[in-house]
């Protein structure tokens, strides 16, 4: 596909040349017609002269007088049965007031108008002062010609015989010249709604993009993506193939590094552990190996860290319910002073209903499956950390689940800690500890472990006090 800038001008190429040649549609076929009507108003103008004074009819116009049998028939008012018209010609009946003036008196005109599908309203018909009969007659020719009808025209002057007036040459269908507007408006819609459609997919090309990066780590997105749309966009997914090579060869040679190490260190802290035990001072002894296990606990704990942002494990479905049943039930296990709390009900509006203008209401229970797209693994890590993170600030940890139609979120409460949340929300940065470390044990990378996880997850982890204590929210999308 060519650059925006080239699809751009074409666009503009093709909206200047449609809407030109709209407008010149338009144009030529409104004058075409205001020419033929006009000529159809002088045809009238003569007609008139030639019915009064017997002159030679205007071209295209002819005037015969009609048979006996048809001029018994138009007398006696019964046009539709004389020679050429039908029982279901509609009639209309048009009389033209003559002229007077100080010098004579004129005939009136009579006007008999048969039509196969129309019925003319003379009420439109202009009527100024000082119009003349004739002026008149080419208001009433000019509305023939303004409608494609071709109709049987009867005309009598004052006492005069009735005569047929055919002049399809000047008001009927084949006269008419051909009318381009509906052609021009359909053109002129055709253009735009190609345009914008166009417009549209180039859009929704980069829309659709954004939207695949902004949830590559949330779903587990691919390592590389299609290089397709313009040449902007194709550019810009080249460069960010590229940069998502370069970050994924970075965290992998950390990862490496960082494992490594904790190999290696494995052998050497195991000969400290032993040496260690055989220090005679228990005090001394138990100094060394708190520090042997605090060093292999900030390992492990960068490894963990790193794995979460390497974003490794594969998202799949899976009840979010059973996930924190099971891991407070592992709790209790072991008599750790942990309790599931079940949330409120729910309730979820509904859409509104073409029957009524009400929006229906739906309760969802507390106690319902709850299912999510997600990473076991990493979700049960946070959920442990911040488990743990409760019961070191605090006496207990209370969990519940609430849910939306997007999102999930698990709430974890602990009891009588004298930290706030915003105290707590600043430990979320990597290797920041609160002031109470000499009695509280950690590495200071628990919380920036589960934010990391709640962001893979499309949520965020955020701290509130609570009634008891501090609460803790971790919120991830559910799709």
């Amino acid at each position: 596909m060519r650059s925006l800038r080239t699809i751009g001008l074409a666009f503009v190429g093709a909206a200047f040349s449609a809407g030109a040649l709209s407008v010149w549609l338009w144009t030529y076929s409104s004058a075409s017609w205001r020419d033929h009507q006009t000529a159809a108003y002088i045809a009238g103008v003569t007609l008139y002269d030639a019915l009064q004074n017997g002159t030679a009819p205007p071209a295209d116009i002819t005037i015969e007088p009609l048979s006996e049998g048809d001029q018994a028939l138009a007398a006696t008012g019964q046009f539709r049965q004389i020679t050429g018209a039908t029982s279901a010609s509609r009639l209309t009946i048009i009389p033209i007031s003559p002229d007077i003036t100080p010098q004579r008196i004129g005939a009136p005109l009579t006007l008999a108008v048969l039509s196969p599908d129309v019925t003319y309203n003379i009420a439109d018909l202009p009527n100024r002062d000082g119009q003349t009969a004739a002026e008149t007659t080419g208001a009433v020719t000019r509305k023939f010609a303004s409608l494609c009808s071709d109709p049987i025209v009867i005309a009598k002057m004052g006492d005069g015989p009735w005569v047929k007036v055919e002049g399809a040459g000047v008001w009927g269908c084949d006269a008419s010249p051909s009318d381009w507007r509906l052609l021009a408006v359909f053109l002129a819609i055709m253009a735009m709604g190609t345009m914008i459609t166009l417009a549209l997919n180039l859009s929704s090309d980069f829309t659709s993009f954004a939207r695949q990066l902004s949830n590559r780590r949330r779903v587990g997105g691919p390592t590389r993506y299609d290089a397709t749309g313009p040449q902007e966009l194709r550019e810009i997914v080249t460069a960010v193939n590229s940069y998502l090579e370069v970050e994924r060869e970075q965290l992998a040679s950390r990862a490496a590094v960082l494992s490594g190490v904790s190999h290696d260190l494995g052998t050497p802290a195991t000969r400290l552990r032993l040496r260690a035990a055989l220090i005679p001072d228990k005090e001394l002894r138990e100094k060394f190996e708190n520090d042997i296990d605090m060093m292999t606990g900030i390992i492990e704990s960068v490894l963990i860290y790193t794995n979460a942002e390497m974003n490794a494990e594969a998202p799949r479905k899976l009840s979010l319910t059973s996930l924190v049943e099971a891991i407070v039930a592992d709790y209790q296990d072991v008599g750790r002073p942990v309790n599931l709390q079940h949330g409120e009900e729910v309730i979820v509006q509904g859409g509104r209903s073409i029957f009524m203008s009400r929006q229906g209401q739906g309760v969802v229970p507390s106690e319902h499956d709850m299912i999510v797209f997600a990473r076991p693994v990493s979700l049960q890590r946070a959920i442990t950390n911040l488990i743990e993170n409760a019961l070191k600030y605090g006496r207990r940890a209370h969990v519940s689940i609430t849910a939306t139609a997007q999102t999930a979120t698990v709430l974890v409460e602990d009891e009588g800690t004298q930290t706030s949340a915003q105290e707590i929300e600043s430990l979320m940065a990597p290797f920041q500890r609160g002031e109470d470390t000499a009695t509280i044990d950690g590495h200071g990378l628990g919380l920036t472990i589960v934010s990391t996880i709640a962001k893979l997850h499309g949520g965020t982890l955020v701290f509130e006090d609570g009634a008891r204590g501090v609460a803790a929210k971790l919120m991830i999308q559910r799709t």
